[in-house]
């Protein structure tokens, strides 16, 4: 293979990623806590975009449990939303791991 061949498909690979990175900024992924009582959206720019409280543990007294459980869903739509990248950079690379594309999500 000569350097030319080499540039052109670096380049290629290039505008793909940004491809992928475009497309992911609208996917999402939802975590959960609680059984459902607390549920968190991410998007694939790795951001909270949602959260959804049931009502019924509102509460003063319950005040770190909800923190607790804020947290664990959050935690949950991150942990999904960058898998969702991983997967998606996976197909860009065919399953190689490539210092500085493969671990993007990580």
């Amino acid at each position: 293979m000569d350097m030319n061949s080499i540039m052109q498909q670096a380049q290629q690979m290039q505008s793909k990623m940004a491809t992928i990175q475009e497309e992911l900024k609208n996917k999402t992924a939802t975590g959960t806590a609680g059984g459902g009582m607390v549920t968190v959206t991410a998007n694939g720019k790795m951001e909270i975009v949602s959260i959804e409280i049931e009502k019924e543990i509102i509460s003063v007294d319950e005040k770190e449990m909800l923190q607790d459980l804020i947290t664990a869903a959050s935690n949950d739509a991150l942990r999904k939303v960058s898998a969702i990248g991983k997967e998606e950079m996976a197909k860009l690379t065919g399953g190689m791991n490539i210092p500085g594309v493969s671990n993007l999500f990580s």
